[in-house]
């Protein structure tokens, strides 16, 4: 069972991020504000996971800071959806979402100021390819869309949101083990408290949707883009290694590219494809955790002692 388990883990994480891309396509086509949206995706989820975590039992954490860090938690996702939201709006989803995971550079800065983890010379390398591989996206989309700029910077900055939100789950885990559904219920609350007032800032006379085909999508966007992506993801993440989990986390962005391309008929030409693709390829390399240097070391030194015995 433990062998069958391991080979459906990349099946689960290629599933659940091609879901999680053509969660955009329902953005691009709901007439709700990007604010709006992320409300109800967290409010619909929220609802989702409080009845998981009463079905299996699981309860709030005793720790205050443990509930404060989810809640805070959810917050900064609040915002990186509705700024993903934005920039599906103004640069398109498969853009936008390549631009979302470039959330592994914020979380290596933040592990490296916070956390004191040492950056390895391929994570350096693996951010000048990612911003060379940006700037070969935008040039084109600079020439012929006005909101251009909108959109890469709210798509860059909602991956800042995204490693703030992944960052807090980590600091309420060392506060507190929570468990799973717990956890994200709390990060749903938290989330939805934060939309309230941008919402009705930015998204007035466009929060509620208008027809019932409307509603539908909103609840799969909630139900089956944030509860099963995610639950796919969480319980394959586990199951492999750091390096393929990096590599197939690119499915994400690459099928939001094909659905913009493809079903939304947005141009996209030689240059920017190219561009996605070395964007890609820095994501995938600054994903991979380097090794101790002392396991290193070991590894280098051990070829020259090797010995063979009969």
């Amino acid at each position: 069972m433990a062998i069958a388990s391991t080979r459906s883990a990349p099946i689960g994480l290629v599933i659940g991020c091609i879901i999680f891309g053509l969660g955009s396509l329902i953005v691009a086509h709901v007439d709700i504000g990007g604010w709006a949206m992320s409300f109800w995706r967290l409010a619909v989820s929220g609802i989702v996971f409080a009845v998981l975590a009463k079905i299996m039992g699981q309860r709030m954490p005793k720790s205050r800071r443990a509930i404060f860090y989810a809640l805070l938690s959810g917050a900064f996702l609040g915002l990186d959806l509705a700024l993903w939201h934005e920039s599906i709006y103004a640069v398109g989803p498969g853009i936008s979402t390549l631009l979302n995971s470039l959330q592994i550079f914020f979380l290596a800065a933040i592990g490296f100021m916070y956390f004191n983890e040492r950056q390895s010379i391929v994570q350096l390398i693996s951010l000048f390819l990612a911003m060379i591989g940006v700037a070969m996206i935008g040039s084109p989309e600079f020439a012929h869309n006005t909101a251009a700029t909108w959109g890469f910077v709210t798509g860059i900055v909602s991956g800042a949101m995204l490693a703030a939100s992944m960052t807090f789950i980590r600091k309420t885990h060392d506060t507190e083990p929570t468990p799973i559904f717990m956890l994200m219920q709390l990060i749903s609350i938290g989330g939805v408290l934060a939309m309230i007032i941008p919402m009705f800032v930015f998204d007035t006379g466009n929060i509620l949707p208008n027809t019932w085909s409307e509603i539908g999508w909103v609840l799969i966007y909630g139900t089956v883009m944030q509860c099963l992506a995610w639950g796919l993801i969480a319980y394959s993440i586990p199951k492999l290694s750091l390096a393929l989990t990096g590599l197939l986390l690119l499915t994400e962005p690459i099928a939001a590219l094909v659905i913009d391309y493809s079903w939304l008929d947005k141009p996209i030409n030689i240059l920017q494809w190219s561009g996605a693709l070395l964007t890609m390829f820095a994501i995938y390399l600054g994903s991979l955790k380097p090794k101790p240097r002392a396991l290193r070391r070991y590894r280098f030194f051990s070829r020259f002692y090797k010995r063979d015995y009969k």
